[in-house]
C-alpha cells in the first residue's frame, strides 16, 4: 500500500503520531495497542472500524490552533514546538471549512496591537476568536468583510475575552456574537454551539450509535440514564425510541444544546458522580430489569463513585460504554466485571485516523436470573 500524500504537513507537528505509517499499518497498531491493553476480554475484542481512503484526510472539524501575528504573513495559526509556532493552515487532515476560515482570518484580522488574539477555536461551523484581554477590541473590523466570511463556511463568529487563556480555552470572561447565528444544526440535525464536542467523523460515529442502540434496546417501559450525555445526541436516540431518559453533563454549554436536540429528556448539570443521589431517586421506581445505561466520559473514564453506583446499587441489566482510553476502560471494566456484569462485546473505532487515538463501544451485561420476577420481560431471557 503507498503511503499517504502529507502534503501540508510540517515535519514538526506533533499532532498526528501515525502520518508516517499507511492505512494497513496504523490499523495494526490500534489493534495491537487494544488487544495489549485489554488482554483480559481478547475474546470479545473485533476489529477496528476505519473509514476508508480519502475519507481518512480531511475529517477534522473541530481545532484548537495557537494564534501568532507576523508582520509579513498577518496572523499565522498553529502548535507552539519550543516556543516556536508550527503554521498548521494548510494541515491535510483539517476539514476545507477549517482551513477556508484560516485563510480569511490570517488577512482580515486587525494586528496584533490592537487585537490580542491567542487561540483560534472552531466546532464545525461555529468559531471563537480568544483574546487575552479585558477589553473588548469592538468589530469595527469586520465591517463590509460579512460576504467574504460567509464565504468559508462559517455561520458563526465569536469573541471571548479571557485574559488567561491556555491550557483552559473558556473562562468567566465575556464571550460575545460577533457575525452570524449563535447555533448550527450537524448533518444529524443535532444544535451545536462555540464549546460543543462532537465526534469529527459523523458517518462513523452513526455506525457506533446504532451498535449502542442496538444492544440497550430502549423502548417503552425502559429508563436510560445517559452518563456524561454532552449535548444530547443518544438522549434523542433514546428518546425517540419511546425510554425514559435522564441526561448528566457538567458543562452548562452543552446541556443547553441538549435541551434542544432531545426536550423530553430530564437532565441535570454537575459531575456525575455528584449527581448520584438524583439519579438514583430517578431511577428506583424502574425494575432493574429495565434500567439501562449509556456512558461516554473522557479520557479520565468513570468516576470511581460512579464505577461503585453501577456495580452496586444501580444495578443497570445493560450497559453501553464509549471510551476514549483503553488504560482506564480496562480499570472500569475489572470492576465491573467483579460486580457481576459480563463484556458481551468490544467494538473499536477509528474515529482520528493518522493519530494513535481510538475509541471502543464497550457493550456489557448484568448475569440476570430469569425465573426470578423481576426479570421477567427483559431482552435476555426472551
Amino acid at each position: 500500500m503507498p503511503k499517504p500524500n502529507r502534503e501540508g504537513c510540517p515535519a514538526e507537528c506533533r499532532g498526528c503520531s501515525h502520518r508516517e505509517l499507511d492505512e494497513a499499518e496504523s490499523l495494526a497498531q490500534k489493534q495491537a495497542w487494544l488487544a495489549d491493553r485489554l488482554a483480559p476480554w481478547a475474546s470479545v475484542l473485533r476489529r477496528i472500524v476505519a473509514p476508508a481512503g480519502p475519507e481518512r484526510w480531511g475529517y477534522r472539524d473541530k481545532v484548537s490552533l495557537k494564534a501568532r501575528w507576523d508582520p509579513q504573513e498577518g496572523w499565522r495559526f498553529g502548535m507552539e514546538v519550543r516556543d516556536r509556532l508550527v503554521g498548521l493552515e494548510n494541515c491535510p487532515v483539517q476539514s476545507i471549512r477549517v482551513r477556508s476560515a484560516l485563510a480569511w482570518l490570517s488577512k482580515a484580522l486587525p494586528p496584533a496591537g490592537v487585537f490580542p488574539l491567542s487561540i483560534y477555536s472552531q466546532v464545525g461551523a461555529q468559531a471563537t476568536l480568544i483574546l487575552k484581554t479585558q477589553n473588548d477590541p469592538g468589530d469595527g473590523w469586520l465591517a463590509g468583510k460579512e460576504a467574504e466570511l460567509a464565504l468559508t463556511g462559517l455561520e458563526g463568529l465569536w469573541v471571548h475575552l479571557f485574559p488567561c487563556a491556555g491550557r483552559h480555552l473558556f473562562g468567566a470572561g465575556p464571550m460575545r456574537l460577533l457575525w452570524g447565528k449563535p447555533l448550527s444544526r450537524n448533518p444529524m440535525g443535532l444544535f451545536y454551539g462555540p464549546q460543543g464536542f462532537q465526534q469529527v467523523i459523523l458517518s462513523l460515529y452513526a455506525r457506533s450509535l446504532d451498535e449502542a442502540e442496538a444492544f440497550l434496546s430502549p423502548g417503552p417501559g425502559t429508563s436510560v440514564i445517559d452518563l456524561y450525555c454532552g449535548a444530547g445526541a443518544t438522549l434523542a436516540r433514546w428518546s425517540a425510541r419511546g425510554a425514559r431518559t435522564l441526561g448528566i453533563e457538567l458543562s452548562k454549554a452543552a446541556l443547553d444544546c441538549a435541551r434542544l436536540n432531545a426536550p423530553e429528556a430530564d437532565l441535570l448539570r454537575g459531575r456525575c458522580a455528584l449527581r448520584i443521589p438524583q439519579a438514583e431517586a430517578w431511577i428506583q421506581q424502574v425494575p432493574e430489569a429495565f434500567r439501562l445505561v449509556y456512558a461516554n466520559p473522557p479520557r479520565t473514564g468513570l468516576e470511581p463513585e460512579i464505577t461503585e453506583w453501577l456495580a452496586t446499587r444501580c444495578r443497570p441489566a445493560r450497559i453501553a460504554y464509549l471510551s476514549c482510553s483503553a488504560g482506564t476502560l480496562a480499570r472500569d471494566l475489572e470492576r465491573l466485571t467483579a460486580e457481576g456484569f459480563s463484556v458481551v462485546s468490544i467494538l473499536p473505532y477509528d474515529f482520528f485516523p493518522q493519530t494513535r487515538h481510538v475509541e471502543s463501544v464497550v457493550r456489557l451485561e448484568r448475569k440476570h436470573d430469569c425465573l426470578n420476577p423481576v426479570w421477567q420481560g427483559f431482552k435476555g431471557c426472551w
